[in-house]
């Protein structure tokens, strides 16, 4: 029997088992919206009890995981047919396995997280000659200088930013602005409201504490460019609009596309 493999992980850190349960759950399926089966290797192989962490999670929950990855993979894909030798940066990547599903053969991909994340991902997927992960902060761009750069660059962050507060994030933009211009990024955000309702529906329903609450809320995409006139927003997308015929109840995804309390922005750093 393959021996299990212990974790230790920080507050937030913990939270990147949640979409990666999602997507091996959503692989299972019969008919699956999207398949991961690296995901799946990986949660075989976790010495982790899961029923602790999603005994209590709603239906949306789960599929709020499955659409950003479709809506992520959709933009890359696009991404690396207008660039096909593209550098793409994972922000916060935790045990994100986005690369599996989308590289083209020629991508350059880079995986960036904090020391305990990229150890325990090192357990489980490897680097090779496009491949590579980078042990550092978002917050820090020292690391900048180990970017292999041929073509145009995608940020993305999945699941990362509203973990922290707004001048945070405002500074995690300003410093790709300045180093890469033309560079695109893709994100989800939350509404206010979506912040307040998944800190009640995810966060406490998983039996963790406020060092993993969320803390940014963006009520509209528009906003970032008040921030910064290099910024760009080129699109918005409401995570549920192609998915609803999936819910049992296709209320909450309703009322969360209206309000915005899942969505994903698409945005490009000017060069002005």
């Amino acid at each position: 029997m393959l021996k299990k493999i212990a974790i230790e992980l920080g507050h937030v850190q913990k939270t990147l088992l949640l979409p990666l349960w999602g997507r091996a759950v959503e692989t299972q399926r019969p008919e699956p919206l999207l398949i991961d089966k690296t995901a799946l290797e990986i949660i075989n192989q976790i010495d982790y009890d899961f029923s602790t962490l999603t005994v209590k999670l709603s239906e949306i929950s789960q599929k709020g995981w499955i659409a950003r990855s479709l809506s992520i993979d959709q933009v890359t894909n696009c991404f690396l047919k207008k660039y096909p030798r593209a550098t793409v940066v994972n922000l916060g990547c935790g045990l994100d396995t986005t690369f599996d599903r989308i590289d083209n053969g020629s991508v350059y991909w880079y995986d960036v997280d904090l020391p305990d994340v990229i150890e325990l991902r090192r357990k489980f997927i490897r680097e090779n000659d496009r491949r590579k992960f980078i042990v550092g902060s978002i917050f820090e761009d020292e690391w900048f200088q180990n970017l292999h750069i041929e073509d145009n660059i995608l940020f993305i962050a999945a699941g990362v930013l509203y973990y922290f507060k707004s001048e945070d994030v405002q500074g995690v933009f300003k410093k790709i602005a300045d180093h890469f211009p033309e560079s695109e990024m893709i994100f989800d955000a939350s509404s206010p409201l979506g912040i307040k309702m998944a800190n009640k529906m995810v966060i406490k329903n998983s039996g963790w504490g406020e060092q993993s609450f969320l803390n940014w809320g963006l009520s509209d995409a528009q906003n970032l460019q008040l921030w910064d006139n290099r910024i760009e927003v080129l699109e918005e997308y409401p995570m549920f609009k192609n998915m609803k015929k999936e819910f049992k109840n296709k209320f909450w995804a309703f009322i969360s596309d209206v309000f915005k309390m899942q969505y994903i922005v698409h945005l490009k750093f000017k060069n002005i």
